[in-house]
């Protein structure tokens, strides 16, 4: 028998650490959903264009004048002369449009962009719609691609004398792979810089610190160095960029949360983490429903009487309360056990909110309350 035992020791250590393992990595997170590398984002594009081919539900001439001069500028470049009919024109078939897109890090001219188009005038339906050539400027005003192309419209718009129906939002749409780009943006980042920068999405002191001793680990003691809650520098010695950053993308870093409990009071929703403790608490849950009913009545005098006839107002009041329900939450509690006890006095999504605004109010809820 104890030879046996002593052969399961192994095994039996081997479970643990594994199961240590697992518990571990539970929270960890790769670098790359993370951080960012500075240098390396995108370049929000931005443009004015004018779509064409719309069947009576474009800008009226009135509401949108700038769709009328837009045409007749573009008309004059192709050598059409319309300025002595300008009064006259009615672009129900034409929509002015702002054009937007992002251009991605190195990214190379010849590659193909997604669009979206969004009408910037009256217009009521862009369905059938194409967009003519619009080049899409970057912060710096310069152009670095070009859109053009048909419109894609995920909602529609009906209507008649009587009425009318609307699905989705017809006055936006995309246009995929319908932007080209011309231009190159400018590089931010060296193939054999020294160092590289990691910016963390959500700052955090623990985090950053993690972060640091997770890739000195991996790489090497001194290769990372935590500068504040939100970069982290990592030294590049063999001056390969690349090699270094897909390194560090793969590397898990365990993450801390701060205690937050986010209130919704538009929809009622409540979301809280598992960090999130209170103190000793005594709840008391109890609701007053107050009804107020109205019930006139016709106050008539007999037939030879010399009264008149009247209205006589009678109103019923009702007040209602409901049996308060005391429930004592211990220190410290766990989130489980908070929601557990919330429930139990049969709360419900507003009074939850009102009930946090108050364990919050004095003292008793160790994380931060915020309200959308």
């Amino acid at each position: 028998m104890a030879i046996l035992n002593r052969t399961r020791l192994p095994i039996l250590f081997t479970m643990l650490a594994a199961m240590l393992l697992v518990s571990t990595q539970a929270n960890a997170v790769r670098v790359k959903d993370l951080a960012d590398i500075e240098g390396v984002r995108g370049n929000a594009l931005i443009g004015y264009g004018i779509v064409v081919g719309l069947n009576g539900t474009g800008d009226s001439g009135t509401s949108s004048p700038f769709t009328i001069n837009s045409i007749t500028a573009l008309l004059e470049r192709l050598g059409v002369n319309v300025r002595a009919d300008i009064s006259k024109m009615k672009p129900k078939n034409i929509a002015a449009v702002m054009v937007t897109s992002e251009l991605p890090a190195f990214a190379r001219p010849g590659q193909q962009l997604d669009v979206t188009v969004s009408s910037i005038g009256d217009a009521k339906n862009l369905r059938g719609g194409t967009l003519l050539v619009t080049p899409l400027l970057g912060g710096d005003g310069n152009p670095y691609a070009v859109a053009q192309g048909g419109l894609s419209i995920g909602g529609f718009s009906v209507e008649g004398k009587g009425g009318s129906k609307t699905k989705g939002h017809p006055t936006a749409g995309t246009i995929p792979n319908g932007a080209r780009i011309e231009k190159a943006a400018p590089y931010g980042l060296s193939p054999d810089q020294d160092r590289i920068t990691l910016s963390l999405r959500r700052p955090d002191f623990t985090t950053a610190k993690n972060l640091q001793d997770s890739i000195n680990r991996q790489l090497g003691q001194g290769m990372a160095r935590a500068i504040n809650p939100s970069t982290v520098q990592v030294w590049n010695p063999n001056s390969n960029t690349v090699e270094l950053i897909a390194s560090l993308e793969q590397i898990d870093v365990p993450i801390d949360h701060a205690a937050v409990v986010i209130v919704d009071e538009r929809t009622g929703t409540i979301v809280m983490g598992q960090e999130v403790r209170i103190d000793t608490v005594a709840v008391a849950h109890g609701n007053i429903t107050i009804s107020v009913s109205e019930n006139p009545e016709v106050s008539q005098p007999n037939a030879f009487a010399a009264g008149q006839t009247t209205t006589v107002d009678r109103s019923q009041v009702d007040v209602e309360e409901d049996e308060a329900k005391l429930v004592v939450l211990p220190k410290q509690v766990s989130l489980s056990e908070l929601v557990s006890a919330l429930n139990a006095v049969g709360a419900t999504p507003s009074d939850l909110m009102a009930v946090l605004q108050a364990i919050k109010a004095a003292g008793a809820l160790h994380a931060e309350l915020r309200t959308m």
